[in-house]
This record gives structure tokens, C-alpha cells and sequence, in this order.
């Protein structure tokens, strides 16, 4: 892959505001400190007097947008510590709705990008994309221009049904694949295991399968192929 630190680089960018109209919030997750400062450093270089929060795992990821919910847009890797693949990414646009997330990441091929979408992404950039690139897709997502996948393909159901579930079932579904039992999983949630065993029922139904083996299958579909390791 290339260079993250080389690929950001445009310094006819500097300094130049794409026309919002106040100072944009946005927040880079991403586990690599270099993609991390690349990303930050073109962001404000393009948005003036934006302001950017990082994250190196998806627990700091929901815990940042907690914190600031009025986020324009998160720049997501889904390579990072707890995201599970695309499992993260539904929990956040589960958890936030609202707020836009564009995925910045290095994997390539078509099923993940057009999955990547049907989860709720609203844009997907190659982390080898030049800054000019990343620049011009977050402007469009921020005046609400809508992206499409590469390529077509068949509508996937699981991601039709899963939309069902809140963001307390996703992360029980998520500590379900994970291989934890309801005990285990009332103790991580703070929760009791009664509740847990109702969230697991409501989960198996809005699924449409009839075990949690089935379930956990379903979402290990969710998985993205091992990515390419940044090279400095």
C-alpha cells in the first residue's frame, strides 16, 4: 500500500476552506498514529478552523462521539482494535445516526466497499488516496452528496435485517462472536443475565434464525480479509 504519509500530501491545499460555512468537527479513528496525524493534518489544511479528535479503538470512537454528538463526520478504519470488521461500523451508525462516517480504509475488494455501504457508510476511501481525493469526498459528504458502491451487486439481507437491532443488541451480538457466554456478557455490559438472555431472543428474531450458532455465523460474515500493513 502507499504510504499514508506520502499519499496525504498536496500543498496546494494548504490553507484552503472548501466553502462550509462554520468551523466542521470532525473525528479520525484509526489505530496507526501516522494515518491518524496525515489524516488530522489534511483535514484542517482543508476545512478552515476545523477541529479534529482521534481515536485508536472503536470504544474510544463511541466514547469521542458521546462526548461530542454534534460530530460532521468520522473518518473510520475498520481495521482497528474491537471493530470486528464491519461489525463497528453498524454500531456506530446504530449508536449515531446522525453523524456521517466515512470509511478510510485499506482494503479493496468490491464486497466489502458495496457491504461497507449497505451498513450505513457514507463514502469509502482507499487509504492510498491522495489528499486532493480525501479532501474532495468529506466536502461532498458534508453538503450531503450521496455515494454509491463500484459496482453492483445483490442486496445482502443479513445487512437488511441486522439494520433492526439497537446498539445494546449489536454489542451483545458483537460479545456473542466474540465466543462469550450470557454470563460473561451481563458482566462486560454491566447489565443483568436475565436481560441478556431477552436481548439474545430479540436478537435470534429480528435475524431470522433459529440458534445463536446461526447468529454468530451469520455476523463472522462480517469480517474483512486481513489488510495490508502500513509501511512508513
Amino acid at each position: 500500500m502507499t504510504s499514508a504519509a506520502s499519499a496525504l500530501t498536496l500543498p496546494g491545499l494548504r490553507g484552503q476552506a472548501l466553502g462550509m460555512a462554520s468551523a466542521e468537527r470532525f473525528l479520525v479513528a484509526d489505530d496507526h498514529p501516522m494515518v491518524r496525524d496525515a489524516l488530522g493534518t489534511a483535514l484542517r489544511q482543508s476545512f478552515a478552523g476545523a477541529t479534529v479528535a482521534t481515536a485508536s479503538t472503536l470504544d474510544q470512537a463511541l466514547s469521542a462521539l458521546e462526548r461530542e454528538p454534534e460530530t460532521d463526520a468520522v473518518l473510520l478504519d475498520l481495521d482497528m482494535p474491537g471493530m470486528d470488521g464491519l461489525t463497528g461500523l453498524a454500531l456506530i451508525r446504530s449508536s449515531h445516526p446522525a453523524v456521517p462516517v466515512i470509511v478510510v480504509s485499506a482494503a479493496r475488494e468490491a464486497a466489502v466497499v458495496r457491504r461497507a455501504y449497505e451498513f450505513g457508510a457514507s463514502a469509502y476511501i482507499d487509504k492510498s488516496a491522495s489528499l486532493e481525493e480525501i479532501a474532495r469526498i468529506v466536502g461532498a459528504v458534508l453538503r450531503g452528496e450521496i455515494f454509491a458502491p463500484p459496482e453492483a451487486g445483490p442486496i445482502d439481507s443479513f445487512a437488511q435485517r441486522a439494520a433492526q437491532l439497537t446498539p445494546q443488541q449489536w454489542r451483545v451480538l458483537a460479545l456473542m462472536v466474540q465466543g462469550d457466554q450470557n454470563k460473561q456478557i451481563a458482566h462486560k455490559l454491566g447489565v443483568g443475565e436475565a436481560t441478556v438472555k431477552a436481548h439474545v431472543t430479540v436478537i435470534l428474531r429480528k435475524l431470522g434464525v433459529r440458534s445463536r450458532t446461526q447468529a454468530v455465523i451469520e455476523a463472522r460474515g462480517l469480517a474483512i480479509p486481513a489488510a495490508e500493513p502500513v509501511r512508513p
